[in-house]
């Protein structure tokens, strides 16, 4: 069932970047980035679908994605359940959203 779960909601977060205009229109802001195709899936910079894959400082740094560009390359690229975004993001979207998420996870998801 667990299994089950996670496949539809790998599959929703695959599906939902597709189905908004935001991107057609040019969006500038990390924040805005994220919004629309990160937060399906990383809710306040945790992980829905992999408890321990969230967006945390902690996390991030033990995994190696304590950079900017370290970030870019895993949202360019993907890897494991997560997808690769270098055919729906600009670099221009991607670079925003990796700084965003650093900058975050830095002020640990407080707004």
């Amino acid at each position: 069932m667990r299994f089950l779960v996670a496949l539809l909601l790998v599959g929703l977060c695959w599906i939902m970047p597709g189905m908004t205009a935001l991107a057609d229109e040019g969006i500038t802001t990390g924040a805005e980035v994220f919004e629309v195709h990160c937060a399906g899936c990383h809710v306040n910079g945790g992980n829905i679908v992999r408890r321990g894959k969230n967006l945390k400082q902690r996390t991030l740094e033990r995994k190696g994605y304590d950079s900017i560009e370290a970030i870019a390359q895993l949202v360019t690229n993907g890897k494991g359940l997560m997808s690769a975004y270098c055919d729906r993001l600009t670099p221009e979207e991607i670079t925003a959203v990796s700084a965003y998420v650093l900058e975050q996870a830095e002020n640990n998801w407080k707004s």
